[in-house]
């Protein structure tokens, strides 16, 4: 770090954190023994959801580990979340740090600890205590106070880089996503008191609203244009994130490349290339939370097992089998798949061309919700093919542990993909991944070509084209593979020694957060 030494904290006037120090510096090419207090950086992360409280997608699960990842290397981190019932639930003793009215009414912001790191939650029960998704209500419609509740989130997140708390000031705002996106907007508004970045996690989901909304939310109607937070005709609260931040990024280098093309820009590809050219947007890969998703240790599978001792895969793999009533043959690949099904997600892709794993034998095992037509398809294929395909509408948490643990192949053959999770547990796990070349898939997967298994850098198998043909060519170079069982271990092996802990992400985000706490 850039470190401050002061032989007293008082010296400096700081009331946060510090850690003592020891050690020796050189003066004049003397050795000389110092001792004082090291102020750390002190970071604040912005978001709406986090594991282990509340999640509906991969946002959550960064939120539940990169944080703690940052804290484990000496940076002084903390969460800000809207208190909504079980996040309430799940941060016991919390303290009352302020309360205030704005234009959001009466909020009291409290804070607490979880595993050691620090979180702010905004208690404000007329716009956050409302069971279930955060987001909409149980018809999907989006909660009409949408605006209102997420502006709320930036709003704190900036007067917490301003003295909000007095025995707490963030030198860095870190948003994510839409919903924390008005952050960097607050903070410009008051002169920029902190620096702040912004994460992309999905573009196509950009908080609009009408403009008619901006003086509801303390916003100066001098900020509404091209040039801030217009975005056709309406508030953006994702490009006020994009252009009021001093540092844009996507959540895998591939991902950061798409978004400046027509095809992923969202009618945004002139302010993203603009950012890219001017290095104000860089591709970070998400990581694996190694004490949830290992396969040594995994609390929600009874047969644990690692690289250098792998009996205990089979042993899911028959669980695997027997949970969705699948003939118990071991030597059938089973191909899994966990996730939302949407067109996004590849599932219409996976329909047409899932009769090839019957034809050849294998197996597959499907976990997931959402659109009705797509649930209705692939259960229509679990009818048809009952000795092959099996299916679960919703979600298990338990049971997508067993099928990453006890399945052959893992099935990720999304359109678009900003990082991708499932086939980092699918490594981890030598459950090889089957994908397309996009977003964080192409970062993080590496085809199984004769130079790639001579080489030791196959991982698993990769198609380019959103098409079905191209999804039935690799899923037919899978099943080549799996005949040749020798070569196949070995690819699992390669598989299974990649390293996509948080401490990389976290090492290279405290690199951003200095190059920008320098400029």
């Amino acid at each position: 770090y850039d470190a401050v030494l002061a032989a007293d904290p008082a010296d400096r006037g700081w009331k946060d954190r510090r850690d003592h120090v020891t050690g020796s510096i050189s003066v004049n090419g003397n050795a000389r023994k110092v001792e004082g207090w090291v102020i750390m950086k002190k970071i604040l992360f912005v978001a709406s959801e986090a594991v282990p409280f509340i999640k509906t997608g991969g946002l959550a699960d960064v939120l539940g580990a990169l944080p703690f990842a940052q804290k484990e290397i000496g940076i002084d981190t903390r969460i800000l979340l809207p208190a909504y019932p079980k996040i309430s639930a799940g941060i016991e003793n919390t303290h009352v740090v302020t309360e205030f009215n704005n234009f959001a009414g009466h909020v009291v912001l409290r804070y607490g600890e979880y595993n050691g790191v620090g979180i702010y939650l905004i208690d404000a029960p007329h716009l956050y205590w409302r069971e279930g998704n955060p987001y909409h209500d149980t018809d999907y419609n989006d909660y009409a106070d949408n605006y209102k509740r997420f502006a709320l989130l930036g709003w704190v997140g900036a007067e917490l880089a301003t003295g909000l708390d007095s025995w707490w000031r963030a030198e860095v705002v870190h948003a994510h996503d839409w919903h924390a996106g008005l952050a960097a907007a607050y903070l410009f508004n008051k002169g920029r008191p902190a620096k702040s970045v912004f994460t992309i996690h999905n573009l196509a989901y950009q908080g609009q609203f009408a403009h008619r909304h901006l003086y509801e939310i303390g916003l100066p109607e001098g900020m509404f244009h091209v040039d801030g937070l217009e975005l056709f005709g309406q508030i953006s609260y994702l490009k006020a994130g994009l252009y009021y931040s001093d540092m844009v990024t996507a959540v895998s280098p591939t991902y950061a490349k798409e978004i400046t093309t027509p095809d992923f820009a969202y009618g945004l590809q002139g302010l993203l290339t603009d950012l890219r050219e001017a290095g104000k947007l860089t591709g970070i890969l998400n990581g694996v939370d190694q004490e949830i998703w290992h396969p040594s240790c995994d609390p929600y599978i009874q047969h644990h097992y690692k690289l250098k001792s792998i009996a205990g895969k089979k042993k899911n793999k028959a669980d695997l089998q027997a949970y969705f009533n699948l003939p118990q043959q071991p030597d059938a690949p089973v191909f899994v798949m966990v996730t939302r099904l949407t067109e996004q997600k590849g599932v219409d892709l996976l329909i047409a061309t899932a009769d090839e794993i019957v034809k050849q034998g294998g197996q597959l095992a499907i976990l997931g919700s959402g659109a009705k037509h797509l649930e209705e398809g692939i259960c229509q294929l679990a009818q048809r093919y009952p000795e092959n395909i099996a299916v679960k509408i919703g979600y298990d948490e338990a049971l997508s542990h067993l099928m990453v643990a006890g399945g052959d192949v893992i099935l990720v053959p999304s359109r678009f993909e900003p990082c991708g999770l499932t086939q980092l547990y699918g490594l981890q796990y030598g459950t090889l991944p089957l994908v397309r070349a996009t977003g964080g898939l192409a970062d993080t997967v590496t085809n199984s070509t004769s130079e790639t298994i001579k080489e030791r850098t196959a991982t698993g198998f990769v198609f380019q084209k959103a098409e079905a043909d191209d999804l039935r060519n690799a899923i037919q170079h899978a099943f080549a593979l799996w005949q040749k069982q020798r070569v196949w271990a070995m690819v699992r092996n390669n598989a299974m020694a990649q390293d996509f802990s948080w401490k990389n992400a976290a090492a290279q985000y405290e690199q951003l957060y200095l190059s920008i706490l320098n400029q």
